[in-house]
């Protein structure tokens, strides 16, 4: 049955004492200057909420208002609307079967919507019901993937790829400004749906008789699998194309970059290709450039932490070193640090491979190890080149360390970052690469050390009670905590976080500031003396008890704070007995 109003949504709204005439007058001179309808103006006037205002349509109209963010909605379903009428009509697909569908609006009183919906969807019966509209283009954001055109793609690239049996690589290079070829548009959708659900990586990866396409989002990978294999080589070749690799060499892993525009994105893509079982696997990095260089509040560090950064990076010598493993958030800390102190009165340089993000004033020298200029040749050249600042992309040999080390004790602010995941370890790792103990101790100023844990969802997180194994480790961790009394939380999983129960990372930060204890410590070359002086610090808090403060507060969940913890533990044990077998 077709919903209709027996009164004007204003008139009726006023008779019901919800808004006053007043205000209907206002709200209808804004609607016809703006050209929006008048329920979401008298919305954005802030003289009803949406929730009120649907309430009353629910009433009116005899439709129910439904939450969808819990719904696990069928994609056979919600397809019945395809994305293209879903997004011009607002409204979504939620249930039905060979008779009827019940199709969610946010405004079920638009008849030329309800109208063109009934014919979509004939001839099944159309039932209303109401949602919010940002619960509406949630839903279709995250329902309606790129996933299905990425597979009605590939299978075109794998027709053409059997009528020619190979392709042709000067018709593929000659491709850039064609949009409309199919190698290309695939590439557009694989990014498309990157950028929708918010993802870091782009894994693509050959197989026997299938390719993987896996996308890594708040650190976990999501999988789609495609059976049309064959398109592998084709789809690799492109990229490598647009990465200005040699698409000829396929033996040997390779390196390139490239700039992408997706919508309203400008993304910088760092490839990387390695030859596997059956073909390349290549995986692409995607570094959002529109959305700018963050400050170190954007970050999520403590302001107690912040203001120690800011004490240390305003001294005129010495390394401060950012540490943490793979994709956790170390550059983006290091040019919120460069951000900050980039001024017309100091002269920074730095040395990177990749260099990830532009910055004005800042001289930016990308590695370039086929032709021989490493991170030590370029740091040799730098230090000659007069500059306040270094930021040296990664201690990667002792070589380099040493270098940047010298460089710190002459003189020369140093920054840097580590392969390790917590600070204690970080000076041991220095000493186990080789650098010599007392140039440690004399050119270390401070650690900060970093990961990045998920965030529980805002819309399905509820209170969590640990279970008895949790209950367990928090016990051995912080024995003299009431556990019972903290704000632990889970998410169900929901459409805003694809049922997953989390949205998002944050940042777990520690902060090691050298004292004289753990400097004597260092020129002694003993690590039981050093972490026993980190210890004692009164200043310093682990990683570990800074993720648990995130659990207790509701932020993150306990088992990510464990995964946490059981990382940091695995990689220090080891490198605390190489350092003291080197002692010894």
């Amino acid at each position: 049955m077709k919903p209709q109003l027996k009164q004007r949504l204003g008139d009726l709204l006023v008779g019901q004492q919800i808004i006053s005439e007043a205000q209907l007058n206002q709200a209808l001179e804004a609607q016809r200057s703006g050209g929006r309808k008048l329920g979401r103006t008298l919305i954005d006037l802030d003289f009803i909420s949406e929730e009120q205002l649907l309430s009353f349509l629910s009433k009116q109209l005899n439709v129910p208002f439904v939450d969808i963010s819990e719904r696990r909605l069928d994609p056979a379903v919600v397809k019945l609307l395809p994305e293209m009428h879903a997004r011009r009509f607002r409204a979504l697909a939620i249930d039905g079967d060979d008779h009827s569908v019940t199709v969610a609006m946010s405004d079920p009183a638009d008849l030329g919507a309800y109208d063109s919906i009934v014919s979509l969807v004939a001839p099944r019966r159309v039932e209303l019901a109401l949602v919010t509209e940002g619960q509406l283009f949630e839903g279709i954001d995250n329902l309606f993937r790129q996933t299905d055109r990425i597979a009605s793609i590939a299978g075109e690239l794998q027709q053409e790829y059997e009528q020619e049996q190979e392709f042709d690589l000067a018709s593929i290079t000659a491709q850039d400004a064609d949009n409309e070829a199919t190698v290309v548009r695939l590439l557009n959708s694989i990014f498309e749906d990157a950028i929708r659900i918010r993802a870091s990586d782009i894994h693509i990866e050959p197989g026997d008789k299938e390719l993987r396409i896996r996308q890594r989002v708040d650190g976990q990978l999501q999988e789609t699998v495609l059976t049309e294999y064959g398109i592998a080589n084709a789809l690799v070749l492109r990229i490598k194309l647009m990465a200005s690799m040699d698409i000829s060499e396929k033996r040997i892993p390779q390196d390139g970059r490239f700039h992408f525009e997706v919508g309203k994105h400008q993304l910088d893509v760092r490839v990387s290709s390695m030859p596997v079982q059956f073909g390349e696997s290549v995986v692409m990095r995607l570094l959002d450039q529109s959305a700018g260089l963050l400050q170190l509040e954007q970050t999520g560090m403590p302001a107690e932490i912040i203001a120690r950064i800011r004490h240390q990076i305003s001294r005129p010598h010495g390394m401060i070193l950012v540490t943490g493993p793979t994709g956790s958030g170390k550059t983006t800390t290091l040019y919120a640090v460069l951000n900050e102190l980039n001024k017309a009165n100091t002269k920074i340089i730095t040395v990177e491979d990749p260099v990830e993000y532009r910055l004005q004033r800042v001289n930016q020298v990308q590695v370039n190890q086929k032709i021989g200029l490493g991170f030590s040749e370029v740091l040799r050249t730098t230090l000659r080149q007069d500059p306040d600042i270094i930021m040296v992309g990664e201690m990667r040999d002792q070589e380099t360390a040493e270098i940047g080390l010298r460089g710190a004790i002459t003189g020369h602010l140093v920054l840097s970052t580590l392969h390790t995941n917590d600070a204690i370890t970080s000076t041991l790792r220095l000493i186990d690469m080789g650098a010599a103990p007392y140039l440690v101790a004399s050119a270390l100023r401070a650690i900060i050390a970093q990961r990045l844990v998920r965030r529980i969802c805002p819309r399905c997180g509820e209170a969590h009670a640990p279970s008895t194994s949790e209950l367990a480790w928090l016990r051995h961790i912080q024995p003299d905590v009431d556990h019972g009394q903290q704000g632990y939380r889970k998410g169900r999983g929901c459409q805003y976080c694809n049922h997953t129960g989390y949205r998002g990372r944050i940042g777990v930060f520690e902060m090691l500031e050298l004292d004289e204890p753990m400097v004597e410590a260092l020129r002694m070359g003993s690590p039981e003396a050093f972490a026993k002086a980190v210890r004692s610090s009164g200043q310093f808090r682990p990683l570990v008890d800074s993720a648990l403060s995130y659990a207790a507060s509701g932020i993150t969940s306990i088992a990510d704070a464990m995964r946490l913890a059981e990382d940091v533990s695995e990689i220090a044990a080891p490198l605390i007995e190489r350092a003291q077998e080197m002692r010894d």
